[in-house]
């Protein structure tokens, strides 16, 4: 007996040398935000399976025109996409109305099934490459009042700092519900996803990737694929709904080495730069539905707003009432860890043009000229710290 009693342990311990340890949370994108209940857990695991593990094939629903075959298959580790699973978007550069939505815009599917053909790019047609971004920490940003968003708007730049941020007003699609004390504009509404910020909530959001992604219907965006087909639902309402839960519920990217000094360092030249002003580093929740959201502060180093960034990334390319040279400010939580999911390289800015954190900050140009201008003359070991602490967060 105390034989076997002692194998069990030299088993037991000889496992825990073999086994690798689970990774640290900081180092990761994915996982669930804290404190969901068994319920919640569980449509977080439906989700998680509907959006990491489920793929489409024509049997069950894909194409007959795609970009991918699962959502997956362009966030891989909910982290940011890879040149080769960068989106093409492509409409006209005034902000009037997409006259390309009825040749296939705004997204191009340019795979197809066997028999069909893949879209092309239209005669007459702009277009702008999109690299998918990660999905972590969504949640917070569904959460967030509309009033927070104007708060931080200075669309016509009354501090004379130079910079004027502003939301995108779009039309919305009847599936979507207003959120909490929505503020709405000549019966527009305040954009937040994309890079664009062309879509209101999450659950627009999904229903948009699983039917220009992957050309699957359902009942919430169920029309036409421009071939000539017609197809019934092929994902059903809960599986949609399942999905925006886990988008909604993933955590937040955890910053890491917060202590060390030329970390600290780092973000006081980023604040003293000025790119804190549109990389907002702290906000706050509003009441949510899911506790987990509701009243809380995050830090995503982002207004959300749409900013003139120049010439060098204008696109000639619009969404909702953004201009061609208008983007929303990315998110920067979780900027350290984009190359887990990026192949091993940095692929930044709206289609991954900048290969490096450096290089990236120096393709800022309108509102953010000056900010750059900062950076360039900061010294070498200024710029070193700077960047050390963007890529702990």
């Amino acid at each position: 007996m105390l034989l076997a009693i002692s194998c069990f342990i030299a088993a037991g311990i000889a496992c825990e040398k073999i086994l690798p340890k689970a990774p640290a949370d900081d180092s990761i994108l994915d996982g669930p935000l804290e404190g969901l209940t068994t319920e919640q857990s569980a449509q977080f695991l439906k989700g998680d399976i509907a959006f990491n593990d489920d793929v489409f094939t024509k049997e069950n629903g894909l194409g007959p025109i795609f970009v991918a075959t699962s959502c997956g298959t362009c966030h891989a580790g909910d982290g940011k996409g890879h040149p080769f699973t960068t989106l093409t978007r492509f409409g006209q550069s005034d902000t009037i109305q997409n006259l390309f939505l009825q040749k296939g815009g705004p997204q191009l599917q340019h795979r197809a099934i066997p028999g069909f053909q893949p879209e092309q790019i239209p005669q007459g047609a702009t277009f702008s490459n999109f690299t998918p971004p990660a999905n972590t920490g969504l949640g917070f940003l569904d959460a967030l009042p509309d009033a927070a968003l104007l708060a931080l708007a200075d669309e016509n730049d009354a501090n004379g700092d130079g910079i004027s941020g502003r939301p995108n007003w779009i039309t919305i699609p009847a599936y979507c519900l207003e959120r909490n004390q929505t503020i709405h504009k000549n019966g527009k509404y305040i954009g937040r996803f994309g890079k664009k910020a062309a879509v209101y909530d999450l659950l627009q959001q999904t229903v948009n990737a699983y039917n220009q992604d992957m050309g699957v219907n359902s009942t919430y965006e169920h029309y036409s694929t421009h071939n000539g087909l017609d197809a019934d639902p092929e994902v059903t309402n809960q599986t949609v709904l399942d999905v925006v839960f886990y988008l909604q519920t993933l955590k937040a990217p955890i910053q890491r080495l917060q202590n060390d000094a030329d970390v600290v360092a780092g973000k006081q030249i980023f604040l003293s730069s000025s790119c804190g002003k549109c990389h907002v580093p702290q906000l706050q929740t509003g009441d949510f539905s899911i506790a987990g959201l509701s009243n809380k502060t995050f830090y995503p180093y982002s207004d959300f707003l749409l900013h003139d960034m120049g010439p060098g990334l204008n696109d000639g390319y619009t969404e909702g009432t953004a201009l061609t040279s208008e983007w929303r400010t990315p998110p920067l939580w979780g900027l350290g860890l984009s190359k887990n999911s990026q192949g091993g390289n940095y692929f930044l800015l709206h289609d991954g043009r900048a290969k490096s954190i450096e290089e990236a900050i120096l393709m800022h140009g309108g509102e953010a000229l000056q900010s750059r201008n900062t950076f360039q003359q900061l010294s070498a070991a200024e710029k070193e710290k700077l960047i050390k602490f963007l890529e702990s967060l």
